[in-house]
């Protein structure tokens, strides 16, 4: 009788364990806990000033100034961890091949590229790779990780960089559409962006 107590005992512990282990696992990493607070729906996104490398807008691009004009939707992709990230190359020409039905809502898309300040330029150009983005599609550079901080994205962790994220800004620069990945899949596809429009 005993080691029929003794193994219900394991038992219950055992279950008790794994359930506390997948329910730790099920949360989402506390940057991007943060980051969804921080980023909800309703909530009035922060003025950033980032350096375009490519698209519609040129020189020194501050989002107050481009929110002005209309609808914003921001994507942050993952820059470069070590390698250029084939999910933010889809993801990227997904919006391009969806240029103009951005345009036709007014709304402008600005692709944040993130990384450390040494070889960013290099690096965006081979993401690039010569291509020119069409309007309304702008592609900034964010050196040091300042915009990703500033928003609570960074990805700290070896070869990463940012968690993939998009975000739509309504005329007054509240955010009505947020989508943060907390892996390198599930990113916000352009049709998805598009019905938040």
């Amino acid at each position: 009788m005993r080691i029929l107590q003794q193994m219900n005992a394991f038992c219950v512990m055992t279950l008790i364990a794994f359930s506390i282990s997948a329910s730790v696992q099920a949360e989402s990493p506390a940057p991007v806990q943060a980051a969804k607070k921080a980023l909800a729906v309703g909530q009035t996104a922060k003025d950033f000033q980032l350096l375009s490398v490519g698209g519609e807008l040129s020189g020194e691009v501050k989002l107050s100034d481009v929110n002005a004009d209309g609808k914003v939707v921001v994507v942050v992709l993952r820059g470069f961890p070590g390698k250029q990230c084939p999910a933010c190359s889809a993801q990227v020409g997904d919006f391009v091949k969806n240029a103009s039905k951005f345009a036709a809502k007014n709304a402008k898309v600005l692709l944040v590229y993130p990384g450390p300040k040494s070889q960013l330029d290099q690096r965006a150009d081979e993401f690039l790779q010569g291509t020119k983005l069409p309007a309304p599609l702008t592609f900034l550079l964010d050196p040091g990780y300042t915009f990703t901080n500033a928003y609570g994205l960074r990805w700290d962790a070896p070869r990463e960089t940012a968690y993939p994220t998009t975000l739509v800004l309504d005329e007054s620069g509240k955010i009505q559409f947020v989508k943060i990945s907390e892996t390198h899949r599930g990113r916000s596809s352009a049709a998805e962006v598009l019905e938040a429009l």
